[in-house]
């Protein structure tokens, strides 16, 4: 387990220097820079620009050179927010999408779970019939239109929560709520349809019906044999959901005002700010591929049978 643990660490290092040497060329051989949106100057104010961002030189010793930055910790300037680095804006405004990310899979983790055994266990009842339907809405609509009706219920016709805003703000916690929750629709869709399928393929297994033989109760056959076996799928899935929970986070930071992440990368693919566009592809795709990783431990930590050699 050690070794294999070890070996799929290593392996995330080629992994993120493919990732970043394909962005980095595709990045810049897509049309238009960072400095073609300003307004037009002469030549000379040009190449001075290109001269102070290293942009005037060949495009393999600007490669070599951003390289040996990433592996000293540095993302380089923003071109566009000429005040601060990539560094700065991305940690501080990473923390709030990871706020908002991890509150929103947990929200759809224990939902979806909860009502995917109740589903199971109630098969072809109007509760099971229930519960899909709301999945079924939950992966057909679109996050700009969950969102923007949740404000309208609870924000200006309840007046429960605040329309927008975040965490520091007056009105506290409460702001995270309506986020987080339309952040989590579609995946505690996924998760409860995902997690249903599996249970019900788990009770039908021989084991389980040796446990109900010696007399267990439904609780304990369901918490200590089902579950066990039936979350192995929903582990699969954590692994990129949570990275796509804080990279799809981009809507719904833009409805609520969510000073996340999401913000930045927008509007730097839209100012073709080179430096900050690799910087969010860096720290999402390494998101993603430490994801993977724990969801490879934590799987052969749920089910004794896979071994890994």
């Amino acid at each position: 387990m050690g070794k294999f643990a070890f070996r799929r660490l290593l392996s995330i290092i080629p992994t993120m220097f493919l990732i970043v040497t394909f962005s980095f060329f595709i990045i810049r051989l897509a049309p238009g820079g960072p400095f073609s949106s300003e307004k037009k100057v002469t030549e000379e104010v040009m190449q001075n620009l290109l001269k102070k961002y290293h942009m005037d030189e060949p495009l393999v010793k600007q490669y070599v050179r951003y390289m040996g930055d990433i592996l000293q910790g540095d993302l380089g300037p923003s071109f566009k927010n000429k005040d601060y680095t990539v560094n700065e804006l991305i940690f501080t405004s990473l923390p709030n999408s990871m706020i908002l990310g991890v509150t929103a899979l947990l929200i759809a983790l224990i939902f979806g779970v909860l009502v995917g055994i109740i589903s199971a266990l109630k098969q072809n009842t109007w509760m099971d019939y229930a519960s899909m339907s709301i999945a079924v809405v939950g992966i057909s609509i679109p996050l700009f239109v969950v969102g923007p009706v949740m404000m309208l219920i609870f924000a200006m016709k309840l007046q429960w929560l605040p329309t927008s805003g975040w965490i520091f703000s007056r009105a506290g916690l409460k702001t995270l709520i309506m986020p987080a929750i339309t952040l989590s629709f579609p995946y505690f869709a996924y998760i409860a349809r995902l997690s249903r399928a599996s249970i019900l393929e788990v009770l039908r297994s021989d084991y389980i019906r040796t446990a109900r033989a010696k007399g267990l109760r439904q609780s304990v056959v369901i918490r200590k044999h089902v579950l066990k076996g039936a979350m192995l799928p929903v582990v699969s899935y954590l692994g990129p959901a949570f990275a796509g929970i804080v990279t799809g986070s981009v809507v719904v930071e833009q409805i609520f005002l969510v000073p996340g992440l999401g913000n930045f990368f927008v509007k730097s693919a839209l100012n073709r700010d080179y430096t900050l566009i690799m910087g969010t592809v860096v720290v999402y795709s390494l998101i993603l591929v430490l994801m993977n990783f724990v969801v490879d431990i934590v799987y052969s930590l749920l089910d004794p049978r896979i071994s890994y050699k």
